[in-house]
């Protein structure tokens, strides 16, 4: 399940993809617009700019803008950086891959191997999905 925190930082990157290419918006324009609680929108604009996804500038005209393009943000993108892995047991993971303790044989476990083609299949479609995509439904 995607947690309030991604669900915020993808409608925040909506309103950012929306706005034309030179803006630069300030929190309280992305909190109003896109319904977000101000001081919790200001540590997801944070944890973006430190995924290099938004850059920021400082000072009275400061605010954030969009660093990659609408088109290379994908779902896949932001769940990893707000909810971690798409697996669900972290021994079916590809960047938070964890050997199960009760596990006696992985190469053989029937659970781990059909998790993978579950992990497969989501990361296929999370990887689809771009903050143009969305905006252009």
């Amino acid at each position: 399940m995607l947690s309030q925190k991604a669900k915020y930082a993808l409608k925040a990157l909506l309103y950012l993809a929306q706005q034309e290419d030179t803006h630069v918006s300030r929190t309280l324009e992305i909190a109003d617009a896109a319904s977000i609680p101000k001081k919790f929108l200001e540590q997801i604009l944070l944890d973006l700019k430190r995924g290099h996804f938004v850059g920021s500038k400082q000072g009275k005209l400061g605010g954030y803008y969009l660093l990659k393009s609408k088109n290379e943000i994908t779902l896949a993108d932001i769940h990893r950086l707000f909810d971690g892995a798409i697996a669900l047991l972290p021994c079916a993971s590809l960047n938070f891959y964890e050997r199960c303790s009760d596990c006696t044989d992985e190469s053989t476990c029937a659970l781990r191997h059909g998790l993978i083609v579950i992990r497969e299949e989501t990361l296929k479609a999370m990887q689809g999905i771009t903050i143009a995509s969305l905006i252009h439904r």
